[in-house]
């Protein structure tokens, strides 16, 4: 199955050389794309002086258009399968093959979910990934254990729908949507680690709590 990993990067000058290199020593049959998202630190620099294939926007999109704009290239490329894959050193390499074999057993998305056979932590955090996946179960009747996670895997149709249909960001609102549709979406257990630089644009509770509620409010009226 051809795949491709995309990885949209905005500022991650101290961690993209790591993740892409970490990928590249995976010993995984899949290539990749960096989209750079207009940074404004050194990661453009970082890219093109060790020769990571990648995309330099020319404005900044915002991780929507970074990741559309990753699979517009795998469409154009005849990708059968995509992945989403942080530029932060959070996601693991190793767990592609796991996710790439449920997309051949016949699914259409598949998470890479901290949350198969572990336990959430509870945390302010964690309450509001409860509260999202008992929206998604009563709304979609599908169980989505870590619906936050942000490494996935979408099949060839899929990506022609993210490519050019849907002008959404990829978050929980989005599953629910394509969950809604029909699409089949499974979970595979996998482990990630702490940001190798920087700082999650969702650290403090009130930035939690608001996107909490923009995720609730589009899963329950706009799906």
């Amino acid at each position: 199955m051809k795949t491709l990993v995309i990885i949209p990067a905005y500022n991650e000058e101290e961690s993209i050389l790591r993740v892409v290199r970490n990928l590249e020593n995976a010993d995984i049959d899949c290539d990749y794309i960096v989209i750079n998202d207009c940074s404004k630190d050194s990661t453009g620099k970082i890219l093109d002086d060790n020769n990571i294939n990648h995309v330099d926007l020319p404005v900044n999109l915002g991780l929507t258009g970074a990741v559309q704009t990753g699979y517009k290239y795998a469409y154009y490329n005849n990708y059968d399968a995509a992945i989403q894959f942080d530029g932060d050193g959070q996601h693991l390499p190793e767990y592609i093959p796991s996710l790439v074999k449920e997309i051949e057993n016949g699914y259409d998305i598949v998470i890479g979910s901290r949350f198969v056979d572990e336990k959430k932590h509870f945390s302010m955090r964690m309450l509001g990934s409860r509260i999202i996946t008992a929206m998604i179960k009563l709304t979609t009747g599908a169980t989505i254990n870590d619906p936050t996670s942000g490494m996935r895997i979408i099949n060839k149709e899929l990506i022609k729908d993210y490519a050019f249909e849907l002008n959404r960001k990829p978050e929980p609102d989005t599953l629910a949507f394509q969950i809604k549709k029909g699409y089949k979406a499974k979970e595979v257990q996998v482990k990630m680690e702490d940001r190798l630089a920087g700082t999650s644009i969702y650290t403090g509770i009130g930035s939690s709590i608001q996107y909490m509620l923009k995720v609730l409010i589009t899963i329950i009226f706009f799906n």
